[in-house]
């Protein structure tokens, strides 16, 4: 027998977090653990206990405490004052099984800032970790004691766990009254009378589901391939399961903790596709959840993954690193879905709901997966979570950016640049403008010569005098812009007595009463500054809520005397829609992509400027026109890409070099789906002459997707490089302003090992880069040599 007990855990497996109510066995082991009320120690130290570890040698001490106490005589007092980790670890291991349940609780007490977490290491059957925090429980509160509970379940490839407590930063900690017990196994929560396995098909796809492990098996029925999903744990159990017509229902149990999802999966009537939803049946505390499982992979096939302008991963290539990127910022996936494909059969899945949602990449039996992973919406499952699989029997990457274009134009967050033109003329300064970045005194004297030289169509984007401003305006070809935020304000006092000044687009007028907070109350740290001491000092964020109403105040009043026609709000896209509880302006992360995209519609709609943001994400396409680092692999930047953006470096990271220029992994994700509904460029810190080792490719690039390069420079630069600044545009943006306003058709790899690659523009515009290193017959009258480019045009 056994019953729920109402405990707040959290569960952390590997790469699956919940914070709910568990499903434990009544029948609990006794504690595993000697001493466990600390009340015996031995030469400082508590007995069954190793001695305090920290990374920083010094930084830390354990002694008895026998004031402050939960329970008992005595209990462990931490000391720590690092800026880095600790760890108290129990002396033993435990030997364990897959499928067991634990579970590890504990009472803490804090004082300090730093982190508290309770968990257990696993470790392999030749005692390698491989999970140092499985279990991760924080502590949340401060200065009163706290019973800290976590439950997980044994995972395949683990044969034995360390309790442990762990900590970062500085604190002082009390701790008592430690148990670990033993539950029961997986196979005690299988569900009596559920079928094997229930199939739905129609005339496309046959999707069978696989009760014992929660998995699905998909059949395409025009190339007969099947799909099955691998269970990366053990923690999903099914316990009701039916058919009917073309729906599969069931009923998930989370085995650690007893949260029950209902679950419901549709297949389409006449379309390879089926949607799956989630739903939870309370409204308990939520961490996180991983489901469905994902499909497993073959070698051959690559992730498709839409990465800023887009990535392709081979699944069998081992420097791929495990990673989960948020769909809810323009530093994950920028555009809702991902997909696996052969080159021409494939898979792609549409997160239907990614405000609260992620995507994680991991590797079973060698070879790359993708999952789904629900974050919580203010702490609970919340709304009903949805997906939508689609089948391909051909067309691999550029099927699946297809599909996902109809699926914007169908959830209204698509709007061409035609129809942004047609509501503002100035727009059109921006197809095939080069965007420039230049800090230098006389911003006049440096435009007038790059169009000497034969640079005609300019973005500039350093704010200047009303006078130089009024003059680039009378440029035929000019574009004028400037900088802007609403993200960051700093608490006065630091600005007093440590910084130089306020940053000038800073919203100072919101601190604190604006500033976004946790659930603890605690404000939201953001960009560093580093002040006349030395030291960084963390502005804080403002509530996307309040951003609006500064913006409407500066920006007006600002048009009177400079009259922009453009203007680069920084951070919006880039940032995570982020969670409020201000109890004044408080925000779901829905909220705050709301929030927002209206910042952005202010600027575009009602100010009836051209309006950019930072790297870039879908939600913003119908209020922007143009994306600063969406051509830029967020991961693979240079070093302090966003501060260090004016130095000129000569070595070019081998990051930078294997990914970010590197062709048989990138990817058009976004010019296919969005090339005619906004302008993609580089990021501000990752330009075309940033590295000129990797210039010419850089450009190439630009070519092959046709989007505009970046140019940043100082006087000299520019005085040493005008020729190759003058190539690099003719080479780029003449072609640009060509077919600016063209869907992107088709992206094609005309060779196996993707050294050539051609793309093609609705208005009938082929281009063909050759990247490799010999030359390549395009045809029997064209060669293409080395590094060069061809362009084709049809009636």
């Amino acid at each position: 027998m056994y019953t729920a007990r109402r405990i707040r855990i959290s569960v952390v497996f590997l790469f699956f977090v919940c914070q709910v109510d568990p499903f434990v066995l009544a029948a609990a082991s006794e504690n595993l653990l000697v001493n466990s009320g600390f009340e015996t120690w031995r030469a400082g130290t508590p007995d069954g206990w190793n001695s305090l570890w920290t990374r920083d040698k010094g930084a830390g001490e354990m002694a008895i405490e026998t004031e402050q106490l939960h329970q008992g005589t005595r209990s462990v007092r931490i000391e720590h004052k690092g800026d880095r980790d600790w760890g108290l670890n129990y002396q033993e291991s435990i030997p364990v099984q897959p499928g067991d349940l634990f579970e590890y609780t504990g009472w803490i007490r804090r004082e300090g800032a730093g982190e508290i977490i309770l968990c257990v290491t696993a470790y392999d059957a030749k005692g390698t970790a491989i999970d140092w925090s499985l279990g991760g429980r924080m502590a949340r509160q401060t200065g009163t004691w706290e019973q800290i509970q976590c439950s997980f379940v044994v995972s395949d490839g683990v044969a034995k766990i360390q309790p442990r407590l762990i900590g970062n930063g500085p604190a002082t900690v009390w701790f008592d009254e430690v148990n670990m017990s033993k539950t029961g196994t997986i196979r005690d929560l299988q569900g009596k009378g559920v079928p094997v396995e229930l199939t739905i098909s129609n005339p496309l796809l046959k999707v069978r589901l696989d009760t014992s492990k929660a998995v699905l098996v998909v059949t395409d029925k025009r190339c007969d391939r099947s799909w099955t999903q691998y269970p990366v744990h053990k923690e999903i159990v099914i316990i009701e399961a039916a058919s009917r017509g073309n729906r599969i229902a069931f009923t998930a149990l989370h085995a650690p903790t007893g949260q029950q999802y209902s679950v419901s999966l549709e297949l389409e009537t006449d379309t390879p596709e089926f949607t799956l939803s989630i739903s939870s049946q309370d409204n308990d505390q939520f961490d996180s959840l991983r489901f469905p499982h994902p499909f497993t992979s073959s070698p051959g096939d690559y992730l498709v993954v839409p990465m800023n302008e887009g990535i392709r991963y081979p699944v069998d290539d081992p420097t791929i690193h495990p990673m989960t990127l948020i769909a809810y910022g323009g530093h994950g996936i920028c555009m809702s879905f991902w997909g696996v494909a052969d080159g021409d059969a494939g898979h792609m899945v549409i997160l239907e709901t990614p405000d609260d949602a992620a995507i994680h990449i991991g590797r079973s039996d060698g070879n790359l997966y993708v999952a789904p992973l629900w974050h919580p919406q203010k702490g609970t499952f919340g709304y009903t979570r949805r997906l939508r699989y689609v089948f391909f029997d051909k067309g691999g990457h550029v099927a699946m950016c297809k599909r996902y274009r109809q699926y914007a134009q169908q959830i209204g967050r698509f709007k061409a640049l035609q129809e942004k033109h047609k509501e503002n003329p100035h727009v059109d300064l921006l197809i095939g403008a080069v965007n420039v970045w230049c800090w230098e005194r006389d911003p006049l004297a440096i435009v007038r010569e790059m169009r000497e030289a034969g640079i005609e169509r300019i973005l500039w984007s350093r704010r200047g005098s009303p006078q130089d401003i009024e003059q680039m305006n009378t440029m035929e070809g000019v574009l004028t812009s400037r900088y802007d935020i609403y993200q960051d304000l700093m608490d006065p006092q630091v600005v007093e007595k440590y910084l130089r000044g306020a940053h000038s687009d800073w919203t100072q007028e919101g601190w604190p009463k604006d500033l976004m907070r946790d659930e603890r109350g605690d404000w939201h740290k953001g960009w560093q500054v580093k002040g006349r001491d030395g030291n960084m000092y963390p502005c804080g964020v403002l509530c996307d809520r309040q951003a609006l109403a500064y913006a409407a105040r500066r920006v007006p009043a600002e048009l009177k005397t400079h009259p922009y026609r453009c203007r680069f709000i920084d951070t919006t896209t880039a940032s995570p829609w982020r969670e409020c509880y201000d109890p004044d302006h408080p925000m779901t992360r829905s909220d705050s992509r709301h929030w927002k995209m209206e910042l952005l519609r202010y600027m575009s709609e009602t100010c009836k400027l051209v309006t950019g943001s930072e790297t870039g994400h879908d939600a913003a396409v119908p209020y922007v026109h143009y994306f600063e680092g969406m051509m830029s692999l967020g991961p693979y930047r240079v070093p302090d890409a966003g501060r260090d953006m004016s130095r000129i470096l000569d070595e070019v990271p081998d990051r930078v070099l294997k990914f970010q220029v590197g062709h048989q992994y990138r990817l058009p994700l976004w010019e296919l789906v969005y090339h005619d509904c906004v302008v993609a460029q580089w990021y501000w810190g990752d330009y075309n002459n940033k590295l000129p080792a990797i210039w010419k490719k850089r450009d190439l690039f630009n070519i092959l997707y046709a989007t505009p390069p970046m140019f940043m420079f100082k006087r000299d630069f520019w005085n040493e490089n005008k020729k190759r600044f003058a190539q690099s545009y003719q080479d780029i943006c003449p072609v640009v302003r060509e077919v600016g306003y063209s869907e992107m058709t088709d992206h094609r790899f005309l060779t196996p090992d993707c050294n050539v690659q051609q793309t093609r523009f609705s208005n009938g515009t082929c281009i063909t880069v050759n990247f490799g290193d010999g030359p390549y017959r395009l045809s029997d009258a064209v060669i293409l040599p080395s590094g060069r480019f061809n362009i084709a045009r049809s009636n």
